[in-house]
């Protein structure tokens, strides 16, 4: 027996369950149902800023947010000025979650709990009578006249309007590949790098505010650098993973870094800093304290790397160890070799080419009455709520639309 619906969103993640619920809301009549392939629906939800959620970032102006997406800045700029993150914040208070911002501009809400978030959703779904159905792992889609045909494993659906949210879902993709869509194939973006090195083996935990180089790119990034058991990672190492998500992968994750551990201080001034150190502290050891402002661990294991021994003082320091001491701070060279997943926010870079979406409504421009919402189409951002702002825009401007 077919099962006929109004509107049928695949996937029952964030994106899903927002575009749901916004369409029910401005129009309780239709007949909507979300499948979902799993046991548990918003499983990414629950997980997502360890277990708290990073709802959306603090940043109000779409201009400035599309800087953060490595893919899509182009394409977000229309959506972000319909449905932007101060329009989120509003979203979630009218349904009774209060946000709260943090330091770094992440937001969350103000039980610190992404349940909160799950409960949020679940509660809206059951009072628009939205149907929320597990275990519907989708194996055929197909047009028919102008109705679209879903098979799932145990069931058959149709329905008028069909919405893509299923994240980065291969089957789904290579399903959307037969109906003419092009793919952008998935690489990995938010990694950390694998380092295996002498001058970090003795320091995970240690972290500074670095500028880090990916040798014979362009790539930059600015930020706190994390040391860990098996290499580096934190916001500046993230942001650029995602940056140079395509670039690293046709590397194998075998390249270069240049770490500044003095981000913005280059050779020439830091080689300066050093000889006034050695007038003023001609008696001290070098290797005792760490002038800048980073920790003391770090510095020794700096100096050690640049031939200088535990006990050497400043005024003993030769013109090469100085030199030297200068590049380990400035130029600091790490081969990376292979990466690791960062928690569970695993992000992919590829889908459904952006060319071939209606940003202004997020319908396919190849068939009518397809939508895409959320991380399905080509769009990735860095780390800090903002691939969240991505799925509720999409899904606000798909639920107007409809």
């Amino acid at each position: 027996m077919i099962k006929n619906f109004d509107i049928i969103i695949v996937g029952g993640g964030a994106a899903g369950f927002f575009t749901a619920i916004n369409i029910a809301e401005k129009n309780p009549k239709l007949k909507i149902a979300i499948l979902e392939r799993g046991k548990e629906v918003l499983s990414k939800v629950r997980v997502s800023g360890g277990g708290r959620c990073n709802v959306t970032h603090a940043c109000f102006e779409p201009n400035e947010l599309v800087k953060f997406y490595p893919r899509g800045e182009k394409e977000l700029r229309g959506p972000f000025h319909q449905f932007c993150s101060g329009d989120t914040i509003e979203w979630f208070e009218k349904h009774g979650v209060e946000l709260k911002i943090e330091e770094d501009g992440r937001m969350f809400p103000v039980s610190n709990s992404s349940q909160t978030i799950i409960d949020c959703f679940l509660k809206a779904t059951e009072k628009l009578g939205i149907k929320v159905l597990t275990g519907q792992s989708v194996q055929s889609i197909f047009k028919k006249e102008n109705h679209w045909k879903i098979d799932t494993q145990s069931d058959n659906f149709a329905t008028e309007k069909l919405v893509m949210a299923t994240g980065s879902n291969p089957k789904i993709w290579e399903m959307l590949q037969e109906h003419g869509h092009a793919i952008v194939s998935p690489v990995p973006s938010l990694f950390t790098f694998n380092i295996k090195d002498a001058r970090i083996k003795e320091l995970p935990g240690v972290a500074a505010k670095v500028t880090v180089n990916i040798k014979d790119t362009k790539l930059e990034s600015t930020g706190p650098l994390l040391i860990t058991h098996w290499g580096m990672s934190g916001p500046a190492i993230l942001k650029l993973s995602a940056w140079g998500a395509r670039i690293l992968h046709d590397k194998n994750y075998q390249f270069t870094i240049f770490v500044n551990w003095l981000n913005d201080v280059d050779f020439e001034d830091a080689e300066k800093i050093l000889k006034d150190l050695k007038q003023e502290h001609a008696k001290k050891a070098v290797s005792k304290k760490s002038p800048f402002d980073f920790p003391n661990r770090l510095w020794e294991s700096l100096v050690l790397a640049s031939g200088i021994e535990t006990e050497t003082k400043w005024a003993d320091l030769s013109k090469i160890q100085l030199q030297n001491l200068t590049l380990q701070l400035t130029k600091a060279e790490f081969k990376v070799n292979g990466k690791s997943t960062f928690k569970e926010e695993f992000v992919t870079a590829g889908g459904i080419d952006l060319k071939e979406i209606n940003f202004k409504t997020m319908q396919s421009k190849i068939h009518e009455n397809l939508y895409f919402a959320g991380e399905i189409v080509n769009i990735d951002a860095i780390t800090g709520g903002f691939n969240f702002q991505n799925a509720w825009t999409s899904g606000f401007i798909l639920a107007n639309n409809i």
